[in-house]
């Protein structure tokens, strides 16, 4: 592992400082590594890293439109929401929209657990990324991970579909007051869709924020 460290560090011109293992790699090492300068940055290797990266490279330079996730830690859940989900999109909304976004994240100190026990979330759980075989789940595709609060995937679930009753038996109880947590996840989907697909889901930002009482 150290070894690998070292060697990413140096690839982003940097020296290494401190390094640890964290999980979501099945054909790759994923590390997250700190540099002396204070920089941080998640590396991995895997079979074809240089392909990999010649992909990226190649879709970058096509002009496709791409959303950088920004996932940085906050010290509270409410402002990692508003930080990073909602107040991302202002500069890219109509100002009328921007207005009420912003309000709502200057109110999620009310409306959202502040230290909610950790999940690791897929990040973008509709059924289109949802594999299935026969009766059973095969597999989950396109992940946008990181951690936070549990509902965030449960909400999604449903912004473009509506799972079945079986899967909220299965799933277990919901917290109290998920009912009306719901429409602040799905406002980040939402808003990342009208981003960058146009005005067609304005609607969907409009009921959204409307669910919200914004």
């Amino acid at each position: 592992m150290n070894k690998l460290a070292e060697i990413d560090a140096a690839l982003i011109g940097g020296a290494l400082h401190h390094a640890e293992a964290i999980h979501g790699g099945e054909l790759s090492a994923i590390l997250k590594i700190e540099l002396s300068d204070g920089r941080e940055a998640i590396v991995k290797n895997g079979p074809a890293p240089k392909t990999e990266a010649a992909m990226l490279r190649a879709l970058a330079a096509s002009g496709a439109p791409h959303v950088a996730i920004a996932n940085g830690w906050t010290e509270d859940w409410p402002c990692f929401w508003g930080e990073r989900r909602l107040l991302v999109h202002l500069a890219h909304l109509p100002s009328a929209f921007a207005r009420r976004v912003e309000a709502l994240a200057a109110d999620l100190p009310n409306r959202l657990p502040a230290r909610p026990t950790p999940a690791l979330l897929h990040g973008d759980l509709w059924g289109g990324n949802i594999l299935v075989a026969g009766d059973r789940v095969s597999g989950l595709i396109d992940p946008a991970c990181y951690h936070g609060h549990t509902e965030v995937d449960v909400a999604m679930l449903g912004l473009f579909d509506q799972p079945d009753a079986a899967f909220y038996e299965a799933y277990g109880s919901l917290e109290p007051g998920h009912n009306e947590r719901t429409a602040i996840y799905r406002l980040w989907p939402a808003l990342v869709h009208m981003r960058l697909f146009g005005v067609g889901y304005r609607p969907m930002v409009e009921r959204l924020l409307q669910a919200t009482g914004t």
